[in-house]
């Protein structure tokens, strides 16, 4: 089973340069969206292909007409909706941040929204309060786990990457977490973001043909956009991180879909027995 998700967000929406971390310059940034969602429309009716767009709700809010176009044949979930890392947010502040961005969504495509991915996956053991959040909001399926260690956060102890249930104060949340290959003995990202972009396609595809019972890819408009300008004072190493690739995955991502078969998560909700996948406490 491979789903496809796709992050929507701006081109400078970098989660660790403090310059673009917070909305108050976004507005003086040019605007790549419409053209990089474009790229990937094309892409997705190219290889006929369903996905799933997890939508931050500052573009929705700005560019609602981009939210519109999507939910005319795909799916959506929150992104949240200023784009903050969980575990820098106190709980009051993460819940009133996501259900803004759940209300905007649902006023925009007039249809309910079930699904959610933290901005860097940035929910952490110790911020397993936001599942509960989740779950009062209405939210069914969750997308954040990164079973690994990661910059912004991970769960390197979550014993699953594949469909689970995470359990929290007596809440059940169906999860879809990050998926990896063990290469070497060790969990190796591969079908998302910079992972993508910086890896040869045929190391993904030999990673995803490993991963045949559960693979989750996850994409970022900005990832396809090779002529992105680069900010001004961004350190080397996240220049490399945040740039490294853009120029071909254009043409690597259409491959992929190409030589896989991806579905969204409402497909795989119905092809996964959920009464039979491992149940996690946090």
């Amino acid at each position: 089973m491979n789903i496809l998700t796709f992050d929507v967000e701006e081109w400078f929406h970098l989660l660790d340069f403090d310059a673009t971390r917070t909305e108050d310059k976004w507005d003086s940034y040019e605007v790549r969206i419409h053209e990089n969602m474009e790229r990937v429309f094309n892409i997705l009716d190219e290889t006929n292909t369903k996905a799933t767009f997890f939508i931050i709700g500052w573009i929705a809010k700005r560019h609602p007409e981009v939210v519109k176009k999507i939910a005319e044949k795909y799916e959506i979930g929150s992104h949240t909706m200023t784009h903050q890392l969980v575990w820098q947010q106190r709980p009051e502040v993460f819940k009133q941040d996501v259900d803004a961005s759940i209300k905007l969504l649902q006023d925009i495509t007039g249809r309910p929204v079930k699904y959610f991915r933290a901005p860097g996956y940035s929910i952490r053991e110790s911020e397993a309060y936001a599942f509960d959040t989740l779950a009062e909001l209405g939210i069914e399926i969750d997308c954040s786990v990164f079973p690994a260690a990661h910059a912004h956060g991970g769960m390197p102890q979550f014993p699953a990457a594949a469909p689970s249930i995470i359990e929290h104060n007596g809440i059940k949340m169906k999860e879809l977490p990050i998926s990896f290959a063990k290469v070497g003995g060790k969990n190796i990202i591969f079908s998302g973001g910079g992972y993508f972009r910086l890896f040869p396609y045929s190391l993904i595809k030999k990673l995803t043909m490993k991963n045949a019972t559960y693979n989750m890819a996850y994409i970022h408009p900005r990832d396809l956009d090779g002529g992105q300008p680069v900010l001004e004072g961004l350190p080397m190493a996240r220049r490399f991180k945040s740039y490294v690739g853009t120029r071909g995955a254009e043409a690597k991502l259409r491959k992929y879909l190409t030589d896989f078969k991806f579905t969204d998560i409402a497909t795989a909700n119905e092809q996964i027995d959920w009464e039979n996948v491992q149940t996690i406490k946090i």
